[in-house]
């Protein structure tokens, strides 16, 4: 099963590196690009200052409770919202790969679908888009530079999230080495399930690194992730021995991981800045259903403040410095 489980990640990383390639050729260009979910600007929540978050498209982790649930898969997808549909069937009478039909209440697609997004711009009700969109280097740092003032006003930056950015390497790479040669400050956050050696070398050239960690238990971790944890801590502990900038950041989620862990004493052995309490939310609940797809977490509810300050607390017992997101 490890290994099974193994193969899934390698797998969903060369995918990804595969859409890459194939996105470049179709751009018929020698610039590195890669597929981009979306650019959000103003972010205060990933990183210092005021912020431009980029979020890349595909991840080898399926989390749970994953609010970003479209950065999933590597390649674009559309997405689909019921209650905005009227019904009138003009997505499937457009699409030209019949991929679309009339099930219940619901204009479903089929797995002839090839991404080709005529049904979107068919649709006059606004009941389908697409996540993810091809873009090079170029391309997004002209979206990045857009909000220069606001960076040098606020000690703000770059944030490349997702999704995961060492899923398309070479392309935040390219970012990150843009961005230096910029003055811009970078952030990258990641799940650190990625290649040991890309994790090092493209880490460097980032002023800081936020550092998604789930849990320690490895069957849970398979469980509710889709993947073993090994490559996970062996990375952030190698990003800190190298000296690097690096938050951890822990997502809280009741149930799952806010019972007694032995995270305490693995993070207290770390030379940490500091550890970020993620209280777990509900937010990305609607997304699953326009990607037509189950939300595992439909009961769960947002851990108590109290739980958050004990957590907080028990850390900082043992000398681990903690921030609890607001």
């Amino acid at each position: 099963m490890v290994r099974h489980r193994a193969a899934i990640v390698r797998m969903a990383l060369l995918v990804g590196s595969q859409w890459v390639d194939a996105a470049r050729r179709a751009n018929g260009k020698d610039e590195v690009s890669g597929v981009i979910l979306h650019i959000m600007r103003f972010s205060l929540h990933d990183g210092p200052g005021i912020r431009t978050a980029v979020f890349f498209k595909g991840c080898p982790l399926s989390c749970w409770w994953c609010h970003n649930p479209e950065s999933q898969n590597f390649e674009p997808e559309v997405l689909y919202s019921a209650e905005r549909c009227r019904l009138c069937g003009d997505c499937a009478a457009t699409c030209p790969h019949g991929a679309i039909e009339r099930i219940g209440e619901r204009m479903t697609v089929t797995d002839d679908c090839r991404l080709c997004a005529t049904c979107v711009d068919a649709c006059g009700a606004e009941a389908r888009s697409v996540a993810g969109r091809t873009m090079t280097v170029s391309e997004i740092l002209a979206e990045v530079e857009r909000d220069v003032v606001f960076f040098d006003e606020s000690g703000g930056g770059v944030t490349f999230t997702g999704g995961e950015p060492f899923g398309q390497a070479e392309l935040l790479e390219g970012l990150l080495q843009a961005c230096r040669e910029r003055r811009i400050h970078t952030t990258v956050e990641t799940c650190g399930a990625a290649a040991r050696e890309s994790v090092l070398r493209i880490g460097r050239l980032a002023d800081l690194i936020l550092y998604d960690l789930k849990m320690l238990d490895a069957e849970r971790h398979r469980l509710y992730t889709g993947a073993a944890n090994r490559n996970v801590l062996e990375n952030l502990e190698a990003l800190v021995a190298a000296g690097l900038p690096v938050i951890v950041r822990i997502p809280v989620v009741p149930g799952i991981n806010d019972g007694a862990d032995d995270v305490r004493a693995y993070l207290a052995k770390l030379p940490l800045t500091r550890v970020d309490l993620l209280p777990y939310h509900g937010a990305g609940v609607e997304k699953y259903r326009r990607l037509g797809r189950e939300y595992r977490m439909q009961q769960t509810a947002p851990p108590a403040d109290r739980t958050m300050a004990a957590m907080a607390a028990e850390m900082e017992a043992v000398g681990i410095p903690v921030k609890i997101a607001g």
